[in-house]
């Protein structure tokens, strides 16, 4: 080939910077990607702790609590024990939460219906008092 074949690669000329393929243009993740993309650091799907293996960083995890209900063998929740329903209500009158309180799904529903009778036959303020 002659030297004035324009075709030919020139070793003396950089290449063009627009003939350099472009990151990710061929499909593969890019090198720095996008965050949330792709593996995590410290191994599959997880982020790395910072306690050591399987630590938590913070507060240890709170004991779980138990449903005081289920834990006496209690069958059903009496709307009539009144001093005991009112240690499942807020100084201002509310119902609280099966989280709050540790109570079992089945005990919950039973505890608020009780709540509920004994507000209606006046046992229980409907407002804090």
């Amino acid at each position: 080939m002659s030297e004035t074949n324009p075709t030919a690669p020139q070793a003396d000329k950089p290449a063009a910077p627009s003939a350099a393929p472009r990151p990710g243009a061929s499909g593969a993740p890019r090198p720095g990607g996008r965050p949330g993309f792709g593996p995590r650091p410290g191994g599959p799907g997880g982020r790395p702790q910072a306690g050591g293996p399987g630590g938590r960083r913070g507060r240890p995890l709170p004991r779980r609590k138990v449903c005081r209900f289920c834990a006496e063998k209690t069958a059903d929740v009496d709307y009539k024990a009144i001093p005991v329903l009112r240690g499942f209500l807020t100084a201002r009158g509310k119902i609280l939460g099966g989280r709050t309180t540790g109570n079992c799904a089945r005990h919950q529903r039973q505890l608020t219906r009780a709540i509920k009778l004994a507000r209606a036959l006046a046992l229980l303020p409907y407002t804090g008092e």
